[in-house]
């Protein structure tokens, strides 16, 4: 059985992006050898999942990007969660419209390899409420933010995190591998 996996990077205090969705914050803690660590892990993915917020984004950007990140994202298939999408123009893209919980336990009795989670704010506090993520790779970067989006919202129960994996970078950046217990 394919493992969901969500793959974010979070601040020191706890948001994955500012009140507004920013995440620019991040991208000095993003050095050649963390930029190494997270191509390797983009190209282990099976299927690239996200929501119509960040497939707009990364369909914008990664076609005719030169950036080391650009290969996975554009080679590996992606599948978009989007209740109002109804065409994607980035090769390689499926779009999903039906209940999330429902269509992630169907994604993960499909052949392939694991699906890599990437998301805004809101799909992946979607995720998180379904329950059924396999592993948190969360990049914890040195930065306060002071108020923004968290990925795990207030109205869920107690997650119990086992940490498997830890790889600290010479940005201060440090990524932690999570397995539910």
């Amino acid at each position: 059985m394919r493992k969901l996996i969500l793959q974010m990077q979070y601040s020191l205090d706890g948001f994955i992006s500012g009140p507004n969705g920013e995440v620019e914050w991040a991208f000095p803690g993003i050095d050649t050898e963390l930029t190494e660590w997270i191509v390797q892990k983009l190209w282990q993915a099976g299927a690239h999942l996200m929501g119509s917020v960040t497939y707009h984004d990364m369909a914008d950007y990664w076609p005719s990007s030169t950036e080391p990140y650009a290969a996975p994202m554009n080679q590996i298939p992606k599948i978009v969660f989007s209740g109002s999408l109804r065409e994607a123009n980035w090769r390689e893209t499926r779009i999903v419209s039906g209940d999330l919980l429902k269509e992630i336990a169907q994604l993960k009795q499909e052949p392939g390899g694991d699906m890599l989670a990437h998301g805004g704010a809101r799909f992946a506090q979607s995720l998180v409420r379904t329950g059924l993520i396999d592993e948190y790779r969360l990049i914890d970067h040195p930065v306060a933010l002071g108020s923004g989006q968290r990925l795990f919202p207030d109205s869920i129960a107690p997650i119990r995190l086992k940490l498997v994996d830890m790889t600290p970078f010479k940005t201060g950046a440090i990524a932690k591998v999570f397995r539910p217990e």
